[in-house]
């Protein structure tokens, strides 16, 4: 209404025709779409990080100035900084200690939330942004804390499964859940009511109310990242956007009483997984955009037009992103996208022309920086030959001991039910030297088209039980590899993969995964209940857990722990045919309109 008004007022004053003046209009807005790009900037490096470990503190309201960032990382280390004259001015770091899982902003209901909570373990600690420490709870969770936010004197965590309250850091409300639990988020009621969403492995939004469950709703994924749809973007503050593990992005009306799903966005090209959703005014037009971070490290950014997402700009950064935010980073006159990824890298997008940003303008100053820092790498690499020489020469003693250098992998074995095919994504902190495959059934190795490693494949014996080896050589300061796996359904085993990284003394990991025989079926809540089904039953004396065992071992996405209660309904499907399973103490039944799906599990139990 209000750009109408502007149109009326200035074709009256310039005698311009009201369509003309549209027509220019939409022009230049069309114009200011296809220009409007993102360009990347490296502000800091950091240790590896988790999801959803950093935030940008926002501003006071109506000041527009240069905003903080706060990151957390594998090594306990809460590093608080910003930009000031294009350079990283560190505000405040704590000392190493216990990995940073989850970083949330907080503070009083109606005030600025700029107070910063990390939690580590079970531990949950608060800092100002000037860096003191104000809160250390001990909580009483046996678990690691994934998800927390805060809400007021409200803290709210969950564990793979528990999901607890604290108000005023006394246990308050207490909720189990059926499955795992990925992400959290608390949508605002009426008053101070705050209604806990959980997005749980199972492809499941479950509303709480305190302890009580209020309801559930199916998305077309297993959720892996929720957030507020801001109220800029012209919907009300209950709306949820999440990101599912298969990369779909969706718009769900939350409320006390049902949820309304308002539009999903599909994976047409085959793209990661979905690690964080932000909203903010990126390109400066008045209105929010939706920001999406995958986990093959692309970044999009979405206008929302007459209530639909329309993709205006995307970017990749060649690393899993772990956390996103947006604000006013490098300058104050254009907004950014700031992401923080898997190895440790703090990363602004910003909206600037690039002709302002990639300018070899360098100050006296900075030029004696870097001639500095040139020197200290120098210094650093005499050092490095100095040490692995003196290594080289212990190595041939008898009393010498090598010592195992630890290093964490990030890791993903993916469904794509499109294509039928798993997505093995392997990512470390350091470059990747090769990549060893082998497997002990039938399976396929597909091209990817990011992938720049070299495959070479050697001769099995499958007498043997040896179906492939296969060896990826990656290219220099390659850290994240890509894998297409093509299985056969009734084919089921284990695919081992050792990855060995460019450091010395050459060490490797093992990590392996389970190939189940119906290994191409996934979850689902919508079924055909007028198809026609072959069913089998079975019945006699074993227990609800036993029979849970035996559907989990032959189909992905059965939860670890058994579901409470007398009776286990699930729904699973693969292509266009469905298995549905119903157990009871005593009972089980599996009914399918693909007969070998009906009739496996139970052929290998």
């Amino acid at each position: 209404q209000r750009r109408v008004r502007e149109a009326v007022v200035s074709t009256q004053s310039t005698g311009t025709d009201l369509n003309t003046y549209c027509g220019w209009k939409l022009v230049g807005f069309k114009k200011a779409i296809m220009e409007f790009q993102l360009s990347r900037l490296d502000l800091m490096t950091v240790g590896s990080t988790s999801m959803k470990s950093m935030k940008v503190l926002p501003n006071p309201p109506g000041k527009k100035m240069a905003q903080r960032i706060a990151v957390g990382d594998h090594n306990g280390v809460l590093t608080c900084f910003q930009m000031k004259r294009s350079e990283t001015v560190i505000d405040f770091k704590t000392l190493p200690g216990t990995k940073v899982e989850r970083l949330e902003l907080g503070g009083a209901v109606g005030s600025l939330q700029e107070k910063i909570f990390i939690s580590s373990g079970s531990e949950v600690r608060g800092f100002t942004k000037r860096g003191k420490q104000f809160l250390m709870f001990e909580t009483n969770l046996s678990d690691t804390i994934k998800s927390m936010f805060v809400s007021g004197p409200n803290l709210h965590i969950t564990g793979q499964y528990i999901y607890n309250m604290y108000h005023n850091c006394q246990d308050t409300h207490f909720y189990l859940s059926c499955d795992k639990i990925n992400d959290m988020i608390g949508i605002p009621g009426s008053g101070k009511e705050i209604f806990p969403v959980l997005g749980c492995q199972d492809r499941v939004l479950r509303v709480l109310c305190d302890s009580e469950l209020l309801y559930e709703a199916e998305v077309p994924g297993s959720p892996e990242a929720l957030s507020l749809f801001d109220v800029m973007s012209g919907f009300g503050h209950n709306n949820l956007i999440y990101g599912t593990k298969d990369g779909i992005i969706g718009l769900c009306t939350v409320n006390k009483d049902n949820p309304c799903h308002r539009w999903e966005i599909a994976n047409s090209n085959n793209l990661g997984g979905i690690t964080a959703v932000e909203t903010y005014d990126v390109n400066n037009d008045g209105v929010s955009e939706l920001i999406i971070a995958r986990d093959d490290g692309t970044v999009e950014v979405y206008s929302i037009t007459e209530g639909q997402p329309k993709l205006i700009t995307s970017k990749n950064v060649s690393e899993s992103i772990t956390s996103i935010g947006a604000g006013l980073i490098t300058s104050a006159a254009h907004p950014d996208v700031v992401v923080s990824t898997y190895p440790g890298h703090v990363i602004s997008l910003t909206s600037e022309v690039k002709s302002h940003v990639a300018q070899n303008i360098i100050s006296p100053s900075a030029k004696t920086k870097l001639d500095d820092l040139k020197k200290d790498i120098e210094d650093l690499k005499r050092q490095v030959l100095s040490e692995r020489e003196k290594y080289q020469k212990s190595a041939g003693s008898d009393s010498a001991i090598s010592a195992v250098v630890k290093f964490h992998v990030n890791d993903k074995f993916t469904l794509n039910p499109v294509d039928a095919n798993y997505l093995l994504s392997i990512e470390i902190q350091m470059p990747i030297e090769n990549v060893l495959l082998q497997c002990d059934v039938p399976i396929d190795l597909l091209d990817v088209e990011r992938n720049s490693a070299v495959v070479s494949h050697s001769a099995c014996d499958p007498e043997d039980k040896n179906y492939l080896l296969a060896t990826y050589r990656c290219q220099a300061n390659t850290t994240r590899l890509d894998v297409k796996v093509r299985s056969i359904e009734g084919q089921y085993g284990t695919l081992q993969v050792y990855i060995t990284p460019r450091i010395q003394p050459k060490t490797c990991q093992l990590r392996q995964y389970q190939i189940k025989p119906l290994s191409l079926h996934r979850r689902t809540h919508i079924i055909d209940g007028e198809r026609p089904m072959n069913i089998l039953k079975l019945s006699g004396s074993f227990s609800l857990g036993e029979v849970h065992s035996w559907i989990g071992y032959c189909i992905p996405e059965v939860p670890d722990k058994c579901p409470s209660g007398d009776t286990i309904t699930m729904f699973f499907q693969v292509h266009s045919w469905t298995l549905n399973w119903s157990a009871t103490t005593d009972k089980d039944q599996l009914s399918s309109d693909q007969i070998t799906s009906a009739l496996f599990p139970f052929s290998r139990t």
